[in-house]
């Protein structure tokens, strides 16, 4: 009986972890979606590490958070990619949300992060944009 309590409430802990995660998109993905400019970056990184290097196209969050509608196309089907530091990172999340509070329906992460990103050797821009 204890074996079987335990079970359930690591199944009840594992399925509260994963409500309301966002799919996940790879790198080869992010990567052709960023030549075909077909999605919304948004790099949940902080200021600091978005100057230093970011996915090529992505607006720094800290930067608009206050007014993220306006940085937003108004097509609410957009593609909207958040991504953080790497895959235990959680910090893309606040993004994720607020794109989603905003109507946004096609909201996904990047779980590999700016780690993975340049892990796999892809191209980051360093000058800071909106």
């Amino acid at each position: 009986m204890k074996k079987l309590l335990a079970l359930a409430a690591s199944l009840f802990v594992t399925a509260s972890v994963f409500a309301g995660e966002y799919p996940d998109i790879s790198i080869k993905e992010v990567k052709t979606l960023v030549s075909s400019k077909k999605a919304v970056f948004i790099d949940v990184n902080g200021s600091e590490s978005y100057a230093k290097g970011h996915v090529p196209g992505a607006l720094d969050f800290d930067a608009i958070e206050s007014d993220l509608a306006k940085s937003l196309p108004a097509d609410k089907s957009t593609l909207i990619v958040a991504y953080c530091g790497g895959p235990r990172c959680k910090a893309y999340k606040a993004a994720a949300e607020a794109a989603e509070k905003l109507g946004y329906k096609n909201v996904k992460h990047m779980s590999a992060g700016i780690s993975g990103w340049n892990a796999a050797g892809e191209k980051t821009e360093k000058k800071s944009k909106k």
